[in-house]
């Protein structure tokens, strides 16, 4: 698998590609990058694809944008990488942050897929129980609390714990505009945008996922009408690390349906 650069809007970008035959372009997790897919792709190149696993921008090798983005701009990026690698139809996986933009890419450039993959795809902002709504209350007050020219240093680690409470632990690895990136993210639910995919979908969730529950798989299911769910008992939120021949074989079998 070779690893090559591209400028996309002035941004220095990182993908790897290998393989040939009808390629599938794998878009991976917050915090990730396209090494993290490397066991899965070279199973899926022996398979006769072709393999594209760009490093998003702000991570693995590619090139930090200088100001926020938001999914959409994600997917516009993907867009214009792939409208410069020459791909105009391929199958497209997404997993987890991967998946939010994959889901904003199906909705707004739909003629590009073939199918869609999505795993353990993030993308459907939890509702606000009793607990998280008494927690944002406490953020609220922890912001007056801080407001004090004395205080404001101590503000940065305080958010970072009510974060790590709700499981945003990727908040508090980023930095600079990427820490306003996952803010922005994570702020937008794209749940009415599921209805809007009309492409035949596989949906793959491991059945321990504590990041993002099961259960949204099922919604998953519900609201992509031509969908198909496959659950993987015992796994967790990175099944292309715990078991990359049984992922690579759901989409294999998935491809030839």
């Amino acid at each position: 698998m070779s690893e090559k650069q591209v400028y996309i809007d002035n941004l220095k970008v990182n993908y790897k590609i290998a393989g040939q035959g009808q390629p599938i372009l794998i878009l991976h997790g917050w915090g990730g990058s396209s090494d993290s897919w490397l066991r899965v792709s070279k199973i899926l190149v022996k398979q006769g694809y072709k393999i594209v696993i760009p490093d998003f921008p702000g991570f693995g090798r590619s090139i930090t944008p200088k100001t926020v983005w938001d999914v959409k701009d994600f997917a516009k990026w993907v867009n214009e990488l792939t409208n410069s690698l020459g791909l105009e139809k391929f199958f497209l996986l997404g997993h987890s942050f991967g998946g939010r933009v994959a889901i904003k890419f199906a909705v707004n450039y739909p003629k590009k897929i073939k199918s869609l993959i999505l795993c353990a795809s993030a993308g459907i902002k939890p509702k606000s129980g009793l607990k998280t709504r008494v927690i944002f209350r406490l953020a609220k007050i922890g912001n007056a609390v801080f407001t004090p020219r004395i205080l404001t240093r101590f503000k940065d680690g305080a958010r970072n714990l009510f974060y790590i409470f709700l499981r945003h632990r990727d908040y508090v690895k980023a930095d600079g505009t990427m820490k306003e990136t996952i803010k922005k993210v994570l702020e937008e639910d794209l749940l009415p945008d599921l209805s809007k995919i009309k492409i035949k979908s596989l949906i793959i969730w491991g059945k321990n996922d504590k990041l993002v529950p099961v259960k949204y798989a099922y919604i998953f299911k519900e609201k992509i009408k031509n969908s198909k769910l496959k659950i993987l008992p015992k796994i967790g939120h990175s099944p292309h690390l715990e078991v990359p021949k049984k992922l690579s074989k759901l989409v294999l079998d998935f491809f030839e349906l």
